[in-house]
C-alpha cells in the first residue's frame, strides 16, 4: 500500500529532480510552495516511479495533486485510486492540473474524469521582457510610477541575503498591521508561509530582492525557479504608501533575474485566489497568459 510522509527539507532534492522533469510553468508543483505553506494544507508527500504523489486538504477535503515527473502515468493514479478507496474518501478527485495535464490524463483514461475548472488558481504568467521595462502603452502608467520614484528617492535595489532578512520581517509585520482591515482573514496562513521561507531560506535555494530608499527597506521579493524558462515568485510585499514602491520592486526584481538565468522567459505572478483587489493588481501588469487549472473527479461506474 502507497506510504505518504511529512514534506522536509531532505526531500528538495528528489523532488526537484522530478519537478524540472515535467518542467510545468505552474506553480503548483514546485518544492518551494509545497514546503511554504505546509501548514495551510498540510501537504504530505510520496513517489511512484519518477511520479511525485502529493495529498493534501483544501476547503476541509481530502484531495490529489496531479502526479508529476516522468514515465508511466496510470500505475501513479492507480496506486493514488487504491490509497483513496481503502481510506474510504467519499470521491477520488485530482487537483492542480493544467490543460496539458489534463490531456494526459484523458488519454490515459478516456470519460472516466469530469473536468471542473478552478478559476480563483489560476496563475498569472508575464513576458519577463515587458516587466524588466514596462514598454508599451499598455503598462506605461507603471513606467511613470518608477520614474516618479527614481527622481524622488535614493534607493537602490539588492539581493536579499540572511542579513537583510530581520530587516524584511520588520517591514512585513507593519505592512500587516497597517493593512489588516482590509486583508482576508487567510492572509495570516500567508505570514506563515513567508517566516517559513525565510527561516529555510538557503535550504530552499530561493531567490530574492530587497528595495531600499534613504537606506530604509521598501518592499521585498521571493521566489524560484519552476521550470526551465518559468520563474515562480511566491511573495511581493511594498509600502503602498510609497508612489512607485510596488512597481519597482517587480520591475528590478526581474532585471536581475533575467541577468541570472538566461533562459528565462515567463515570471508566474500566481494566482489571485478569488480576491477581487488581488485580481485587479495582477492584470494591471498585463499578463501575457492565464494557466488554468482544473480538478479532475473520477466518475464511478
Amino acid at each position: 500500500m502507497l506510504s505518504f510522509k511529512p514534506v522536509t527539507l531532505c526531500d528538495k532534492r528528489w523532488v526537484d529532480e522530478l519537478v524540472f522533469a515535467e518542467n510545468s510553468p505552474s506553480a503548483d508543483f514546485n518544492f518551494g510552495n509545497i514546503y511554504i505553506w505546509d501548514k495551510r494544507y498540510r501537504q504530505l508527500i510520496g513517489r511512484c516511479g519518477d511520479r511525485m504523489l502529493t495529498k493534501l486538504r483544501y476547503a476541509g477535503q481530502p484531495f490529489f495533486v496531479f502526479p508529476i515527473g516522468s514515465g508511466p502515468l496510470r500505475p501513479a493514479v492507480e496506486a493514488l485510486r487504491d490509497y483513496a478507496a481503502f481510506k474510504g474518501y467519499p470521491s477520488f478527485c485530482l487537483r492542480g492540473l493544467t490543460e496539458k495535464n489534463r490531456a494526459e490524463l484523458e488519454a490515459e483514461y478516456p470519460g472516466r474524469f469530469i473536468y471542473e475548472e478552478d478559476a480563483d488558481n489560476a496563475d498569472y504568467l508575464y513576458l519577463a521582457e515587458k516587466l524588466a521595462s514596462y514598454a508599451g502603452k499598455s503598462l506605461h502608467a507603471k513606467k511613470n510610477h518608477c520614474n516618479r520614484f527614481e527622481a524622488e528617492h535614493r534607493w537602490d535595489f539588492v539581493p536579499l541575503t540572511r542579513e537583510l532578512i530581520p530587516g524584511c520581517l520588520d517591514m512585513l509585520d507593519l505592512w500587516s498591521e497597517e493593512n489588516a482591515a482590509r486583508l482576508d482573514p487567510s492572509v495570516s496562513f500567508e505570514h506563515d508561509a513567508i517566516v517559513r521561507a525565510f527561516a529555510a531560506y538557503e535550504e530552499l535555494a530561493l531567490e530574492g530582492g530587497v528595495l531600499r530608499a534613504e537606506g530604509e527597506i521598501l518592499g521585498f521579493t521571493v521566489g524560484e525557479m519552476t521550470s526551465r524558462d518559468t520563474f515562480d515568485v511566491h511573495f511581493e510585499k511594498a509600502e503602498g504608501g510609497v508612489n512607485g514602491a510596488y512597481p519597482m520592486v517587480c520591475r528590478e526584481f526581474v532585471r536581475m533575474l533575467m541577468k541570472r538565468h538566461p533562459s528565462l522567459v515567463y515570471i508566474n505572478r500566481e494566482d489571485d485566489m478569488g480576491l477581487e483587489p488581488l485580481r485587479r493588481s495582477k492584470l494591471s501588469y498585463r499578463p501575457e497568459y492565464l494557466l488554468k487549472k482544473y480538478t479532475a473527479r473520477w466518475i464511478d461506474d
